[in-house]
Formats: structure tokens, sequence, C-alpha cells
């Protein structure tokens, strides 16, 4: 039995939030401040939105244009994209005035990586009819 797509959605956002949250501890250049817990999980929840907007939204049509440099160097330059969207979502974060920054590329790098392995662990442990997939 599947589970229902609003769940589904509580679910994924969850899982983003959690990777955010890892990201923020693992690396130096990604800021979540916040004067309580409750602060902090609020605006986690928050960016978690924001980066699914900017996945959905921003992301195939920067793949699109891309494609040849997709395959000019062998999927390579996805890295540099989602380090690029994750800098967009902190700079989209920053401006709508959540306590959540990413100061520069390499934070972005390397936060984009830890949100892609984290969700995808989580993606393991929880079972394919709650998250929907």
């Amino acid at each position: 039995m599947q589970a229902s797509p609003g769940l589904a959605f509580v679910v994924r956002t969850l899982v983003v939030a959690a990777a955010l949250w890892v990201a923020t501890v693992l690396v130096d250049g990604i800021e979540l401040s916040g004067s309580s817990t409750g602060t902090r999980i609020g605006t986690l929840l928050v960016v978690a939105l924001i980066f699914g907007l900017v996945n959905a939204v921003v992301k195939p049509v920067v793949a699109t244009i891309g494609c040849p440099l997709y395959i000019l160097t062998l999927g390579l330059f996805g890295l540099v994209v989602n380090a690029l969207l994750f800098m967009l979502t902190g700079w989209l974060s920053d401006t709508v005035g959540l306590p959540f920054g990413v100061d520069g590329f390499w934070s972005g790098f390397w936060g984009a990586i830890i949100v892609a392995i984290v969700s995808f662990f989580l993606h393991l442990v929880i079972p394919d009819r709650v998250d929907g997939r």
C-alpha cells in the first residue's frame, strides 16, 4: 500500500532537512544560526522546501541548457551545477531572512555532496511505501 502524496512530501522534506542539518555540522562555510532549537528546526524545514523548489524549477532548465557540458565532462559538470544550486538555496534563504547561509563555492560543493549522500542513506532506511519512491 502506497502512502498518500502528502505524507510522502512531508517525509521527503524531513529527509532533506535532516541532510541539511548534517551539512551544517560537517561543513564550515554553511551557517545555521538561531536563538533556539525550535528556530533552527523551523529554518531547516523552510530551507528544505526552498531547496526542493530550486531543484524542481531551476535544475531541469540548467541541465537542459548545459547538456553539452554534461556530455563533455562525463557528468562531472553536475557536481558544479549542484554546488551552484546549493549556493542559490543559501542566497534565497538569506534573502527571505532565514538564518541560513552558504559562504562560497566550496562550501556549496561539499554541502551538496553531503546532502545527496545523507538523503540517499536515509531513503534506504525509510520504506518505499512511506516516502513515495
